[in-house]
């Protein structure tokens, strides 16, 4: 965890607690406090983490140890329109990896990254159950199929607003 201190906002730290309450503040709601959380702050960084340890009454390195092991959850801030590209099976055979290096050359990041701008940021996620549309991106909760390395530009054209 950094040292640098991250000032978070006060109505979204008291609905943190609200949160934590609804559930009892019981310990075993870990994983629910900490989506909801995610949906609160958009990620989980270490001063999010530690608020919940407080209401849940459970160790920071416990609550620390659940966000860096399910994928799903985050400590790096994502961008406001986060891009995922499938690499499951059909994806990836499909020719997912031409198209995630399209995204990395075009946005000038690598997988895990947010752009300066704080626009986009690229993931990879293991299948999204649309293998027919193989290759698939997910851009926010937006499916886009069959997407080849020519498609990438006409899909970040969409968020330059």
């Amino acid at each position: 965890m950094s040292s640098v201190k991250i000032k978070l906002n006060q109505k979204e730290v008291d609905k943190l607690r609200e949160v934590c309450a609804s559930f009892n503040n019981e310990p075993d709601e870990l994983i629910n406090v900490l989506h909801k959380a995610q949906e609160i702050f958009g990620y989980l960084p270490a001063e999010v983490q530690e608020v919940i340890a407080e209401e849940l009454n459970v160790a920071v390195a416990k609550v620390y140890g659940v966000v860096t092991f399910y994928s799903f959850f985050t400590m790096i801030p994502k961008g406001k329109h986060p891009i995922s590209v499938c690499t499951g099976t059909a994806c990836y055979v499909r020719g997912a990896e031409k198209v995630l290096d399209e995204f990395k050359r075009r946005l000038n990041v690598e997988v895990g990254e947010t752009t300066p701008d704080g626009k986009h940021s690229l993931s990879c996620l293991r299948c999204v159950g649309a293998c027919g549309l193989a290759p698939v991106v997910l851009v926010g909760e937006k499916v886009y199929g069959r997407v080849s390395p020519d498609g990438v530009a006409e899909i970040l054209a969409e968020y330059e607003v």
